[in-house]
């Protein structure tokens, strides 16, 4: 049976600490903002007003989550994003084994930082996974100028967030040599006759897996079961969660059967880590991530929603 372990650490320190060659995988949602998650600005997230993150109202009955804005970071903020993703890579490329994957959720305007900065810590950029969605993000008029150019978006309406992929290079001459070796090299198909594809629709959250967990960035079970299937090749081994939030990382590697290790500085959220898991991991019994669909049978009941709720998500 998978087991998991959780740790109250900053994700820096605990790497550190961690001994050599001793993680097959790694799957994350980190702050690549960086200053999103800051305690000043999580305390004004969670007083509700302020700060990097927008609070945007409820719109034709549609109650939107709250959103970083990335676009109020300055040249020196977004430098740092990639040398805090260099410094990331370095402190996390000693505990991976040769071949080893991770994965690592961003957004479109800061991908190109990330993936520079762990290139520099020495792992190799494997492309991304593209998650298909239908979000808010994005899409905006000039602001307090929106009836002046009613025909005018300043950035295009968000409908993909990248799941960068980067592997710490083999240590072997070939692939199949180093799976033989460490297990690692390559990814875990869906089947035999289906490799994992590089762009996966995925919905929104669905609101029973939102309700489990307050935190703004809960990623859907279907899409975090699929990918961490995928990292293990073989199935053997253990996934990281560097920053785990509200353990639905963690929580899906449980469902598919994989063993886990799970670290998260926020108090707040570390607390709730062990209940999340539970409620997280006991969605859909059924499904393991081996197919890009829930059979219909596993599917989570839609919500229903009036006209002009409708009309909002249209």
């Amino acid at each position: 049976m998978a087991h998991y372990e959780l740790h109250h650490a900053n994700c820096f320190d605990w790497l550190r600490e961690q001994p050599p060659v001793s993680v097959q995988g790694v799957c994350t949602d980190p702050p690549f903002g960086i200053v999103e998650f800051l305690p000043h600005e999580m305390a004004k997230l969670r007083n509700g007003r302020g700060g990097v993150w927008r609070l945007p109202p409820t719109i034709g009955g549609s109650q939107r989550a709250p959103l970083p804005r990335f676009t109020t970071l300055t040249p020196q903020e977004r430098e740092h994003v990639r040398i805090y993703f260099r410094e990331f890579g370095e402190a996390l490329i000693p505990v991976l084994v040769p071949g080893a994957h991770v994965f690592v959720a961003g957004t479109p305007m800061l991908q190109y930082l990330v993936q520079s900065g762990m290139a520099e810590a020495g792992f190799e950029v494997r492309g991304a996974v593209m998650r298909l969605y239908r979000g808010f993000r994005g899409g905006d008029r000039p602001k307090l100028a929106e009836q002046e150019f009613p025909e005018v978006c300043v950035t295009p309406r968000g409908a993909y967030e990248p799941w960068m992929l980067f592997r710490k290079p083999i240590e072997e001459k070939t692939v199949a040599q180093n799976l033989r070796k460490w297990g690692t090299g390559g990814l875990r198909r869906l089947n035999v006759d289906q490799p994992l594809p590089d762009v996966i629709q995925s919905g929104k959250t669905p609101i029973i897996e939102e309700s489990i967990s307050n935190h703004p960035t809960v990623k859907p079970q279907q899409l975090l079961r699929i990918l961490v299937r995928s990292l293990l090749p073989l199935g053997e081994g253990q996934i990281l969660d560097p920053f785990c939030g509200s353990g639905s990382t963690i929580a899906a590697c449980q469902a598919v059967g994989y063993d886990a290790i799970g670290v998260e500085v926020d108090e707040e959220y570390f607390s709730l880590l062990t209940m999340n898991i539970d409620e997280f991991s006991a969605l859909y019994p059924k499904y393991k991530g081996a197919t890009l669909e829930m059979p219909t049978e596993c599917l989570p009941a839609k919500p229903k929603y009036t006209e002009s709720q409708q009309g909002s998500l249209l």
